[in-house]
């Protein structure tokens, strides 16, 4: 496959591009600074591109899809709205450059526990409740979009550098709620993230369609 993979230099674009490199497909990585990529591989393409650039639908046309790794940073006073705002943009882009197939990682937080969306509870952690908002009313914007082959991830609850997992190529999948170990957490680490997200972009199980996964 040829796949355009947006914010390849995040946490969760890192462990993706190396897992797509991995399995010996073509990557053109984006990033704003893609210095950060030190990976030399004859599969990899790498270009510093942002998001609101109107040239960035150039770029993705003649891909097969695209997988968007998109943050707006957890520390940036104005994530929701340039969350939103970006990733309105890639959705335009992908429209306007002909690709079909969008996968875009979003967040856990709008994942629902008893019929309670995670980001709507009161102990839901505030430093990241704009970024999970923001996903949240994302996600509900790309349930209109009749145009693409869109696919929507909402992580675990626990997946982040704490979780110590590794690639352990094992996973369950669900929908609209998290999936839960017998122990009763929601946990994946990014390394199985990223093995997810290339079998859904090999497979296409989840068309139109938010999934999840965990243990």
């Amino acid at each position: 496959m040829k796949i355009v993979l947006i914010g390849a230099t995040g946490f969760v674009g890192n462990a993706i591009l190396k897992e797509a490199l991995q399995r010996g497909q073509q990557v053109t990585a984006l990033a704003r600074d893609t210095s950060k990529i030190r990976i030399s591989d004859p599969n990899l393409t790498v270009k510093d591109q942002d998001v609101a650039d109107v040239a960035l639908a150039t770029v993705i046309k003649g891909n097969d899809a695209v997988i968007s790794a998109f943050n707006a940073g957890w520390g940036n006073p104005n994530l929701y709205e340039d969350f939103l705002t970006g990733s309105k943009e890639i959705e335009k882009a992908v429209e306007a450059s002909g690709v079909k197939r969008l996968i875009v990682i979003g967040g856990a937080g709008s994942l629902e526990v008893n019929g309670h969306q995670l980001v709507d509870s009161d102990g839901f952690p505030e430093q990241f409740r704009a970024g999970a908002s923001a996903a949240r009313d994302y996600l509900n914007i790309l349930k209109e979009n009749q145009l693409l082959d869109w696919t929507f991830f909402s992580p675990a609850i626990e997946m982040g550098p704490h979780v110590q997992t590794g690639r352990t190529g094992k996973y369950r999948l669900g929908t609209d709620s998290p999936v839960f170990d017998n122990n009763g957490k929601s946990v994946l680490s990014v390394e199985d993230l990223a093995v997810v997200i290339l079998d859904e972009a090999e497979n296409g199980q989840h068309i139109r369609q938010r999934f999840t996964a965990g243990y």
